[in-house]
């Protein structure tokens, strides 16, 4: 555990709930698995500033230049998840909030397999985010 201190917040018990429940962290999960959730958290929150605050948010095709800008973005940083993985990263060591990280990331296949899922994640989060925004009446309609 080097460099790594003991503090009042990264050593409290919610801190250390809180991090071992992410899906990098969380026990129990294929690499694909993690790369998958992770993607999809991504791409989902990706779509949001490119559509609503990119420079043509005020225009009918706003939502699919979001979604494109969204999808690249993702595209470049599977890229350079492929590029850390083939740089024969050393294995993660464990610290205070992660004693034990998990086996997903000490190796290059684990880190392909993550970073493969998190594509697919990626563009799945950013289209659904798509479809949930251009779909926003209907959705609304429904609900009432």
């Amino acid at each position: 555990m080097q460099g790594n201190l003991d503090t009042p917040i990264n050593a409290s018990p919610l801190s250390k709930w809180y991090i071992n429940n992410l899906p990098a962290y969380r026990p129990g999960l294929t690499p694909f698995r993690r790369g998958l959730e992770v993607g999809m958290a991504h791409g989902y929150f990706i779509f949001g500033p490119f559509a609503k605050l990119g420079p043509l948010r005020n225009t009918p095709n706003a939502n699919l230049a979001g979604l494109l800008a969204a999808i690249g973005l993702i595209v470049i940083s599977t890229g350079a998840l492929s590029l850390y993985a083939n740089s024969n990263p050393k294995p993660a060591l464990g610290s205070v909030t992660v004693p034990n990280p998990p086996d997903a990331f000490t190796s290059k296949e684990g880190w392909n397999n993550f970073g493969s899922a998190f594509l697919i994640g990626g563009i799945g989060g950013a289209v659904v985010a798509y479809f949930l925004t251009s779909n926003l009446g209907v959705l609304q309609s429904i609900t009432g």
